[in-house]
């Protein structure tokens, strides 16, 4: 294999990676002799056509593409090891030359990772935090332990009003044609919650058990469906079931029933001391992305648009998998919210930057400042993550591998340079 890195503007590269014939020729072969058995020739058993009878038929460069598939992967990563780059993207990968008898030559548009110039880290300013605990504080925290410790009764005498949680059948129809995806039965609904379009659950306010409602409303122009997008429907729905919140009275004897307290005075003490605890942890936290907020403020890098797009992608893979674990799909949940990934994508988009921004600036500050992780700590990092998972230490250390443990050295680095900017900062 033979590599050519061409350094473009902005940290973007590509990586001209020229792969030798022989190679080429035998990932044709094998992606003949896997899919052979699935081609038919005329005169020849099912799986027992030569190759050049297959390529005759169907072209020269009928396994042209399943062989470059094949070769790209490996041929990538040794080009990324032997170009001494450190790469931050997903690369943009084209094809220059596939043809039998001749080398493979392909492209990888990639982002490197930016040069950064550190301006002033130490003693940069931030803003001093409130730690007053109000009153008002206090009676929204107890009134939503309220909320928490309110009753559920079924009503059966009045018609739906906002808070409500119904239990609804409904479909909908778009120039009375019902559309896929509008009809559901038994479908738990909380008046006010916001889960449907808007001016859904506003239009079932007055309605009653039992009789058929028509909810008229528009689809955003911007819905995720595009079908449906801008367009009026009405939606038949019939609420089968109403629950309201019934509120405990603020006494003693609710004070014993959510802490481990006798009277309301001795828990409105305990809340205020947790609100205190809460603020604590804000204002730190808030301190702490004031003060990597003016470090790249005071810092100079340019950073690829390749890179802020990977770790959009990443971003959203995580959220992805996040909400699989409550049972909700990606899918539904642009159904639900009306939304479109390219939306999301571009939301996402300003947490991307400034995450990246205050990656390559903390690495800057541990660079400048010299600073480094001990064997002892990785050793302890380890086992709290043995801990969460559950598994033996050893273990977690043979899955990170090398690479794994370089990666960890590396944040625990960072955490130590986010401690010092901190501890620099000034407040005022």
């Amino acid at each position: 294999m033979s590599l050519q890195v061409e350094k473009k503007e902005k940290n973007m590269a590509v990586l001209t990676i020229e792969v030798p014939a022989e190679e080429l020729e035998k990932a044709i072969e094998n992606v003949y002799r896997k899919n052979r058995g699935q081609i038919m020739i005329p005169g020849f058993r099912k799986g027992k056509a030569p190759r050049k009878m297959i390529e005759q038929m169907y072209g020269k460069g009928v396994f042209y593409e399943d062989a470059a598939n094949a070769l790209i992967p490996e041929a990538y990563d040794k080009a990324v090891e032997e170009c001494g780059e450190e790469i931050v993207s997903a690369p943009k990968v084209s094809v220059v030359q596939i043809e039998s008898g001749k080398p493979f030559i392909f492209t990888a548009e990639v982002a490197l990772k930016p040069e950064v110039t550190l301006g002033a880290y130490k003693g940069v300013e931030v803003p001093k935090s409130d730690l007053e605990v109000t009153e008002e504080e206090i009676d929204a925290d107890i009134n939503r332990e309220r909320e928490n410790s309110a009753r559920t009764i079924t009503v059966e005498d009045r018609p739906v009003k906002d808070g409500d949680e119904t239990v609804i059948d409904f479909e909908g129809f778009v120039d009375g044609v019902a559309f896929e995806g509008g009809k559901g039965e038994n479908y738990p609904l909380t008046i006010g919650s916001g889960a449907f379009i808007p001016g859904f659950e506003e239009a079932l306010i007055g309605a009653e058990i039992g009789v058929e409602t028509d909810v008229n409303v528009t689809f955003p122009e911007d819905y995720q469906a595009q079908e449906l997008a801008g367009k009026a429907a009405v939606f038949k729905c019939t609420v089968k079931e109403i629950k309201e919140k019934e509120l405990p009275e603020l006494d003693d004897e609710f004070a014993s029933e959510v802490s481990v307290y006798d009277t309301m005075a001795e828990y409105r003490e305990d809340v205020k001391k947790k609100i205190g605890e809460r603020k604590a942890e804000a204002a730190k936290n808030a301190k702490e992305e004031a003060a990597i907020d003016a470090v790249i403020a005071n810092a100079q890098m340019e950073i690829p648009d390749a890179m802020v797009e990977t770790q959009q992608r990443q971003m959203l893979d995580d959220f992805a998998n996040r909400i699989e674990t409550q049972g909700i799909s990606m899918e539904q949940y642009l159904q639900f919210t009306g939304m479109t990934e390219e939306r999301l994508v571009e939301q996402i988009k300003p947490q991307a930057m400034r995450r990246i921004q205050s990656r390559l600036v903390l690495e800057a500050v541990v660079k400048a400042e010299g600073i480094t992780a001990s064997e002892e700590e990785f050793e302890a990092e380890a086992a709290k993550m043995a801990e969460s998972y559950k598994m033996e230490t050893d273990k977690v250390k043979e899955l990170l591998g090398e690479n794994g443990k370089k990666q960890v050295m590396e944040d625990l680095c960072v955490n130590k340079a986010v401690a010092f900017v901190v501890e620099n900062a000034v407040e005022v």
